[in-house]
């Protein structure tokens, strides 16, 4: 159907439309009010339904923003130090010093070995009696230190505040 056709058409419709017959009822001073007052209803909705939205958008994105760059300052600023603990070399352990290296270790932090079994992969299992969790943090950090790692930890808190821990250690590579 050609353009002129439709036209012809939709026009038709309007002019026998009870709606066309009210407005053609009205005065023009109710006509322009009835004007003004749909331009201001279909600007209110352009208002709410698209610009608020994007004003919105474009504050969280500038929230965002100034996290991530919060957030990368941060981390250039902290860069120099995680390349110094990188580079630091760690203590070197012979895999057949680790049960001696756990046992005295322990005993100098005053942990109580109840069980200790070594595995033929070169791990060692360790059992340890029931003892607070920053004492227990403690010895974790200077096992690290010394070139042992932490492969599974298992920890199970007790009604006294304490924790029962079962390790899997290793000779850090």
């Amino acid at each position: 159907m050609n353009t002129a056709v439709i036209k012809n058409q939709l026009l038709e419709r309007w002019q026998r439309s009870p709606l066309q017959r009210r407005w053609s009822t009205l005065v023009p001073r109710e006509r322009l009010a009835l004007a003004l007052m749909l331009l201001f209803v279909l600007g209110a909705l352009l208002y709410i339904s698209l610009w608020q939205p994007a004003q919105h958008r474009l504050t969280n994105a500038r929230e965002a923003l100034a996290q991530q760059l919060e957030l990368s300052g941060y981390l250039q600023a902290k860069a120099p130090l995680a390349r110094a603990l990188v580079e630091k070399p760690t203590a070197s352990l012979a895999p057949d010093q680790l049960q001696g290296l756990v046992t005295s270790s322990a005993a100098a932090a005053q942990l109580t070995i109840e069980r200790i079994d070594n595995s033929g992969d070169g791990s060692l299992q360790v059992n340890l009696q029931p003892v607070a969790f920053n004492q227990l943090l403690r010895w974790f950090t200077e096992l690290e230190g010394q070139g042992v790692r932490i492969d599974e930890a298992g920890l199970d808190r007790n009604e006294e505040g304490l924790v029962t821990s079962r390790l899997t250690l290793r000779v850090a590579q």
